[in-house]
């Protein structure tokens, strides 16, 4: 396998500008001619002169000095002309020549041709640097070849996730569903025949297997960000808000919620993946609620090309030294008999905001009682927000 197959060839580079938009040869035939007319031009003054003074009829000797000096003008020109010429064809050889091969190469390799080793022989400047080219080369190649081998590696593990998705899906799930159902069945039918504790045994498999679908279904949740979805397109914000509160609807109603809103701006996600996010997070600040009748708030502002959301509670809030804990996959703060879980909602919402190219964290500095998450994502285009808010 060719490794120009697996590495895109790299992008043009940019094109110069000023002086350096000529090439090094016409720099030396440039510096080189105007070098050598002024010569020319100096030494055709000076024959002029000496012929001036050859008319004016000096005494014999000066006369004499000034034809041998008029003879090594001529030598003088003479040999410039051959310098000339030895430094052209040294300079055309020696450094131009193995330059143009030298960025031939390196262009064939940029193209795609990263099996092609660049070799520059001489000057021993230039063989340096194709030999440190070469080594960049194979760092690239090495690089790239190992970026294939995890990506095969990445490939056969997100199968086999996708194998395991499937068998929690189906042949787990059933199982569950047939324990909770049979125990259940047991209290009902023959319910008048045991005592508490045997119901209370009955209930702990109840409520066991109930729980252990949750975490099922969770994982499965967990696992399906980035791999299946209906890919990302411009969202709005408000819509995917409105289905989340829809899908909470009773709980909101149970606990005496109010969910408000500002302007929601259109963005660039996920429309199913997004409703997840504003659900898990609206029912965190629920369940996480203080004595008052639960408050939540969620606005949006734009921020270096990013759209900036904060979602607001006045529930029991978060200390800050657990700011990077709660994020982590089955992290919890508090009992389960307390606070029912499985610990999966924010490590999902922090892995569904990265998918998206965005981050998500928990704000220490936000004023007021209760937690403040806030999280990023990419505009939709220049779409500004659109509605008045909304409440639940």
């Amino acid at each position: 396998m060719s490794a120009g197959a697996g590495i895109r060839p790299l992008p043009s580079p940019p094109a110069p500008t000023g002086f350096g938009r000529l090439p090094m040869g016409r720099w030396f035939a440039v510096v080189g001619s105007a070098f050598t007319l002024a010569f020319v031009v100096g030494i055709v003054l000076t024959a002029m002169l000496i012929e001036q003074v050859h008319a004016a009829r000096p005494r014999p000797e000066v006369e004499a000095h000034l034809s041998r000096l008029y003879v090594a003008l001529v030598v003088l020109l003479v040999l410039l002309l051959a310098a000339g010429v030895v430094l052209f064809l040294v300079v055309r050889y020696v450094v131009l020549k193995p330059i143009a091969s030298l960025n031939e190469q390196v262009r064939r390799v940029a193209a795609g041709d990263f099996d092609h080793r660049p070799s520059v022989e001489q000057p021993a400047e230039l063989a340096e640097l194709s030999g440190h080219v070469d080594a960049m080369r194979e760092r690239i190649v090495a690089a790239w070849r190992n970026a294939e081998d995890q990506a095969a590696e990445l490939r056969r593990s997100n199968g086999e996730l996708e194998q395991f998705a499937y068998v929690a899906s189906h042949d787990l799930q059933e199982p569950l569903r047939k324990i909770a159902s049979f125990t259940q069945m047991l209290d009902q039918r023959y319910g008048d025949r045991l005592d508490e504790r045997a119901k209370q045994y009955i209930h702990y498999a109840v409520d066991g297997a109930r729980r252990m679908q949750v975490l099922i279904n969770d994982l499965l949740d967990f696992s399906r960000v980035g791999r299946v979805s209906g890919g990302r397109a411009p969202v709005e914000a408000g819509e995917a808000l409105s289905a989340a509160l829809d899908n909470l609807s009773a709980t909101l109603e149970d606990a005496g919620a109010s969910v408000t809103a500002g302007p929601l701006p259109r963005v660039l996600g996920n429309g199913l993946q997004l409703t997840q996010l504003f659900q898990n997070l609206v029912e965190n600040a629920v369940k996480f609620r203080a004595d008052d009748p639960p408050r939540v708030r969620i606005e949006a502002v734009r921020r270096d090309g990013m759209w900036e959301f904060a979602c607001s509670d006045n529930g029991i809030g978060i200390e800050a030294k657990y700011a990077d804990r709660i994020f982590l996959i089955f992290q919890r703060l508090h009992p389960r008999d307390v606070y029912p879980g499985t610990g999966i909602g924010l490590a999902l919402c922090r892995k569904i905001v990265e998918y998206h190219g965005g981050r998500l964290w928990l704000d220490p500095d936000a004023p007021g009682p209760g937690a403040t998450f806030r999280w990023t994502l990419p505009a939709a285009g220049d779409a500004a927000p659109s509605g008045e808010g909304e409440d639940a």
